[in-house]
């Protein structure tokens, strides 16, 4: 998978020093506008900022400018995809619009992005026939300790920590409550547990057996 990062997620993964955890899961790539390093991270991430720019320099995040879309004939794509999401969410929200634009102009798979409002980009993704699949932080350890790269262990501290940095208030027994709501007990999208499945498929995974060694735990 590919993805695309709103600013908070990239804030929250790096201020706990696990930005990593990004690279390693999505083997094919992460990218973010230049808007999102510009002004969202310029205003609200700057004690990340030399790192993100670090990571950009070494290829680890690919940024996209208009120049850039330009260049590859995508441009009126994304400015329509823009216009179509602001008249969709607050105009506050412009991190978050620019970042599922650029996932639906690129055809990337996945958005992540910490913004769990009601009427936000996670939330309101799952109600929308879109091919645009939202991920909280919480949603990529839990993913990544069902495919093995972590134990329950290592998933809860990872959790605790990125929790912690941003001072976030979540805790990580209603995260997975969600996460097991959405993919399994009352999904917003039928196509979220049929694509669970098949990556548990894919993955030889027995994931009831797994989240509930995770749920002991908590």
């Amino acid at each position: 998978m590919r993805a695309s990062l709103d600013t908070n997620v990239i804030i929250h993964f790096y201020r706990a020093g696990l930005q990593n955890i990004l690279f390693d899961f999505f083997k094919e790539g992460i990218f973010i506008y230049e808007q999102i390093r510009n002004i969202e991270l310029e205003n609200h991430g700057q004690d990340v900022l030399d790192k993100v720019d670090n990571d950009i320099a070494a290829g680890k995040i690919e940024l996209y400018t208009d120049q850039k879309l330009k260049d590859l004939a995508v441009y009126k794509i994304f400015e329509n995809n823009v216009n179509e999401n602001i008249n969709l969410y607050s105009v506050g929200d412009l991190g978050e619009i620019y970042a599922i634009s650029l996932a639906q102009t690129l055809g990337a798979y996945s958005l992540v992005t910490d913004d769990t409002k009601q009427g936000g980009p996670y939330m309101s993704l799952l109600q929308f026939e879109d091919d645009v699949m939202p991920f909280t932080f919480a949603d990529v350890l839990i993913l990544r300790y069902l495919l093995g790269a972590a134990d329950e262990k290592h998933t809860v501290k990872d959790f605790n920590l990125i929790n912690c940095s941003s001072e976030l208030n979540w805790t990580f027994s209603s995260q997975l409550k969600k996460f097991i709501k959405r993919f399994f007990k009352d999904p917003y999208r039928a196509e979220d547990t049929k694509w669970i499945r098949k990556l548990a498929d894919e993955n030889n995974v027995n994931i009831k057996m797994k989240l509930a060694v995770l749920s002991k735990l908590i």
